[in-house]
């Protein structure tokens, strides 16, 4: 009986941390990550930084807006920014501390070495929480550039593939 007691009492006591890793509805989240890259020389470098602002509609679902920001810093030339804005939504899969999601984002691509045009496209990602309200995120996405409806269907096929890790809050 005691051993039962001890039991039940240590299941009671790890029931909240568990439980206060999932957001609730309603609650918002940060995100921010990072990525770049050098040739060999360090001739040609680009900076990359991904930042990201949701709210969940319900425990599982998570609609927001992400924003990209990218340097380019070619020897010989100034540096070249460029970027994107999307609205996504995002679907999570169980209530644990570790949470696959899939999504898809649209918006758009601006800057100095790119043509401004539409974008869109699924998203695969896994975030999970060290803390109740802090987590760390790694997502896949694949982006697909169209100037109108009509030329999204044809383009589809000519999409890149972006990745990035960052590490988010809930509030």
């Amino acid at each position: 009986m005691n051993r039962l007691f001890k039991t039940s009492l240590m299941v009671a006591a790890m029931l909240p941390a568990v439980a206060g890793a999932a957001p609730m509805t309603g609650d918002k989240e940060i995100t921010l990550g990072g990525a770049g890259s050098s040739d060999k020389d360090f001739d040609d470098t680009v900076f990359s930084v991904q930042g990201s602002w949701g709210q969940y509609l319900s425990e599982s679902s998570l609609w927001g807006v992400r924003q990209t920001v990218n340097a380019r810093d070619t020897e010989g030339e100034s540096v070249k920014f460029d970027g994107s804005t999307r609205v996504f939504y995002d679907y999570h899969f169980g209530t644990g501390k570790a949470r696959p999601f899939i999504g898809a984002s649209i918006g758009g691509v601006y800057g100095d070495r790119v043509d401004e045009t539409f974008m869109a496209g699924p998203e695969v990602g896994f975030k999970y929480w060290v803390q109740d309200k802090t987590f760390i995120t790694a997502m896949a996405e694949y982006q697909f550039l169209f100037k109108s409806g009509s030329d999204a269907q044809d383009r589809y096929d000519d999409g890149v593939f972006l990745y990035s890790i960052g590490v988010g809050f809930n509030y």
